[in-house]
């Protein structure tokens, strides 16, 4: 085999990577760039909720139950769950302004890699969690951090992906998922007897979107509590690799960019 031709390969490979990876998470959005990363990022929430769980006995998605949970300790005068709530409830709310942070800083300086940034601190976060679990589990500092840090994932991934769609996705939150797919098989059904008023069509195209993205958080939990439960903490290492490689390549090429802009200047 001619040796050019094989040299040829690995460009062209890596070209089309850092081509479909960048382009899922352009600035400029798509509909089928929006379904594909929604799916992996759901994905992801789905086995880092469920791992999650097995590891420090808590769902860290759920903050409809955590408000909840506190309201009614609250009223019960258990005040110390009152602030294992908060611990999770706060973390949250900080990394969904954090990723809004992220987003507007890239936006007003023209960043094609905005949606990026969260998602690369998204990553390094998950890795933390890994190696951390790794080394001081079961300890009781581990315990104290291990829920906060992963609210706070949660809360940076919903609020990046809700960012990212103007709204029209969730990736940690099943409710609202559930509940819109409800919606729409219930236009689905219905039966316009009425001429004279406007007619009741399901969109399909965001059912199939919304099944999708519940199928890949329920695969995702699966093979969450597989793993975690087999390999413990590092399992989360791969899907921090994953978040890196949806990342990388959009920011890499801001980076490159700014440093030609440098160099003309």
């Amino acid at each position: 085999m001619d040796p050019r031709k094989m040299r040829k390969k690995p460009r062209g490979f890596t070209a089309r990577y850092l081509g479909s990876a960048k382009n899922l998470v352009a600035s400029e959005r798509t509909g089928a760039a929006d379904t594909q990363l929604g799916m992996a990022l759901t994905f992801v929430a789905g086995a880092i909720n469920a791992g999650g769980f097995l590891a420090v006995g808590q769902y860290t998605s759920h903050m409809s139950g955590v408000f909840s949970t506190m309201a009614d300790n609250l009223a019960l005068g258990t005040f110390n769950v009152v602030l294992l709530g908060l611990s999770a409830f706060v973390p949250f709310v900080v990394g969904a302004g954090c990723s809004a942070i992220l987003i507007n800083w890239g936006r007003r300086h023209h960043l094609g890699g905005q949606f990026a940034l969260p998602l690369m601190l998204e990553a390094a976060l998950l890795f933390g969690f890994g190696l951390l679990g790794w080394i001081a589990y079961p300890s009781v500092g581990f315990s104290l951090i291990a829920v906060p840090l992963l609210c706070l994932i949660m809360g940076l991934q919903n609020a990046t992906v809700t960012k990212i769609s103007g709204a029209r996705m969730r990736t940690t939150h099943v409710t609202g998922i559930v509940t819109d797919i409800g919606i729409e098989l219930g236009k689905f059904v219905y039966w316009n007897r009425d001429k004279a008023g406007p007619d009741v069509r399901a969109d399909r195209a965001k059912l199939r979107l919304l099944s999708l993205l519940l199928s890949s958080f329920f695969i995702g939990g699966v093979i969450g509590a597989i793993g975690f439960s087999q390999l413990g903490f590092l399992f989360s290492l791969p899907f921090a690799a994953l978040l890196l490689l949806l990342a990388g390549p959009p920011i890499a090429a801001d980076v490159l960019a700014h440093g030609r802009r440098v160099g003309e200047g």
